[in-house]
């Protein structure tokens, strides 16, 4: 049983329907908010805010946090030559590599004030392994493509359905399914994926036109462009999760929302690689798609930061636009919380913090200039347009202290510091 916490003085932005700001406490008991406002009594543990924005934990709503340990390996390299270095260090890494990959990511994250992030990777069972170490969750999406293009031992759609079975169920993971694309997957794997997922009620995400390259192939392949293709073959659903989405036209846009279907966004892992093209989100808002924000791996981002990547939104969205109302504070947060929470169903969980929801919250650090001066009126534009992960203080996950005061509680932060330098001297040994 999860000791009862007390977060007293904190200025809390719930993400509640109101998007209320208050001034006040959060009483957390059985892993479960129980009061949001003046609370009297105690807890058994209690945490002095002293005055400091506290949020709902964060949602990274597309990651690869196995190749964290491969930051820098790969960066400022065209395109074609970034996935052929990549794909051939990836697809000689061994178990201890992943796991060493896994927990630095796990914790970079939680450091962060991400809590439950969205993963797309093979061998999930050794990242399931870091997340419930780590105390946070995960929806972990095992990569799904046809045989002819992958390194896993066996069908990948039934090593998907295997691990699906092993985690059913489970407190901190949520197994999924994560379709590479369009590009090394066919309608047979995408509607068997689809199929499952009916069966299953999994959360099914999957690289959309991330790139021109992939559409204008894709469209030369089949008459049609990727996300047009999947409407035809009858894939899309409201369980659909499309990351990048960054060239879509106005008409799939429409398909998208029609089917239900959500988004991730992921602005600095498409700037970093120089893959042209913004997401249409005025367009996928105004159409009622959901949005959200994902990272992406850190070969392509080298950073783990949603507080990074909510402004990164907000300023790619404004300048493509030559319009400073789009994108405005509130919706980047949406974005990270309950928009997010929303798209993984989730949303009577986690993403506001609400009386019967999940305790993910985090504490800023109140003697960080960085978010100074705070009002009520500022505090979520500080959030989006001033803060960084190095202003988190604490962090709960399911009403467990999981960092406090910058310290993590769960993982050893110097031992997966180390773990993930050897990790990633072994790799380089291995590729040069």
């Amino acid at each position: 049983m999860a000791r009862s916490v007390l977060i007293r003085n904190g200025m809390i932005i719930t993400q509640d329907r109101d998007r209320r700001v208050l001034q006040g406490d959060v009483l957390v008991e059985g892993g479960l908010i129980a009061e949001v406002g003046k609370v009297r009594g105690g807890a058994d543990v209690e945490i002095d805010a002293k005055g400091a924005p506290v949020l709902p934990g964060l949602i990274n709503a597309h990651c690869h946090v196995a190749m964290t340990v491969m930051k820098g390996m790969v960066d400022d390299l065209p395109f074609g030559e970034f996935l052929d270095r990549t794909f051939s260090i990836d697809s000689d890494r061994q178990d201890d590599d992943l796991l060493a990959g896994s927990r630095l990511g796990c914790l970079e994250m939680l450091m962060g004030g991400t809590t439950t992030f969205v993963d797309l990777y093979y061998s999930q069972d050794v990242i399931a392994r870091a997340v419930k170490e780590a105390g946070m969750r995960g929806v972990l999406c095992w990569a799904v493509l046809d045989q002819q293009f992958t390194t896993q031992r066996g069908v990948p759609l039934e090593n998907c359905k295997a691990f699906h079975s092993r985690y059913a169920g489970d407190e901190h993971i949520l197994p999924g399914i994560g379709l590479q694309g369009v590009y090394v997957c066919s309608e047979e794997t995408f509607m068997g994926a689809r199929a499952f997922s009916d069966r299953t009620g999994a959360l099914m995400t999957f690289h959309l036109s991330e790139t021109r390259k992939e559409v204008y192939e894709h469209k030369a392949k089949t008459g049609k462009r990727p996300a047009d293709w999947l409407a035809s073959i009858g894939f899309l659903n409201e369980r659909c999760l499309a990351a990048h989405s960054a060239w879509l036209t106005i008409g799939e846009v429409r398909a998208l929302a029609k089917a239900g279907a959500s988004i991730a966004t992921c602005p600095v892992s498409n700037m970093k690689l120089a893959t042209g093209g913004v997401a249409p989100i005025p367009e996928m808002l105004r159409e009622g798609v959901k949005v959200t924000i994902g990272t992406d791996g850190s070969t392509t981002n080298n950073s783990l930061d949603m507080f990074g990547e909510m402004k990164a939104l907000a300023l790619l969205q404004k300048a493509s636009r030559w319009d400073p109302t789009v994108v405005p504070a509130q919706e980047a947060l949406d974005f990270a919380t309950v928009s997010a929470a929303a798209a993984l169903g989730l949303e009577r969980e986690i993403g506001s913090i609400e009386v019967g929801k999940r305790a993910d919250i985090v504490i800023m650090d109140h003697a960080s200039p960085a978010i100074r001066p705070l009002t009520k009126e500022n505090a979520v534009s500080n959030m989006v347009y001033s803060a960084g992960r190095g202003d988190v203080r604490s962090v709960l996950c399911y009403g467990n202290v999981v960092i406090k005061d910058r310290v993590p509680q769960t993982l050893d932060l110097g031992q997966v510091i180390e773990d993930a330098q050897g990790a990633m001297a072994k790799i380089t040994a291995r590729v040069g």
